[in-house]
């Protein structure tokens, strides 16, 4: 297999595992962002969440062909995947409807509830 066709396989893998990983809509995933317990959840330093950025980027990302998306593109949609698959493996006891977990992994695009 040559070089460019590894390189389309990892591409269509990882468009795929971002696929599998996000499974809220760029609509659904524009309005949750703009509640306060969206803006609430996740790690802040005084200013936007790290995830509640990376929701806006997805919600970008969910709107580009595949065709479009650069390096960078990929490398967060890679990131997306990792953090949607560590933060499940975590899931705390009980009923996560309201909890800090799962608005976590929403600003992220997956809703655990889905």
């Amino acid at each position: 297999m040559t070089r460019a066709g590894r390189g389309e396989d990892d591409r269509d893998a990882t468009v795929r595992a971002f696929h599998d990983a996000v499974n809220m809509t760029a609509s659904r995933l524009e309005k949750w962002l703009a509640t306060e317990e969206s803006r609430s959840a996740g790690q802040s330093s005084g200013g936007e969440s790290v995830g509640h950025a990376s929701g806006r980027r997805i919600v970008e990302l969910l709107h580009t062909g595949k065709a479009d998306l650069g390096d960078d593109d990929l490398a967060h949609m890679r990131k997306v995947v990792g953090y949607v698959h560590r933060h499940l493996a975590q899931r705390p006891a009980g009923d996560v409807t309201d909890t800090r977990w799962r608005h976590s992994l929403m600003n992220w695009g997956h809703d655990p509830l889905e």
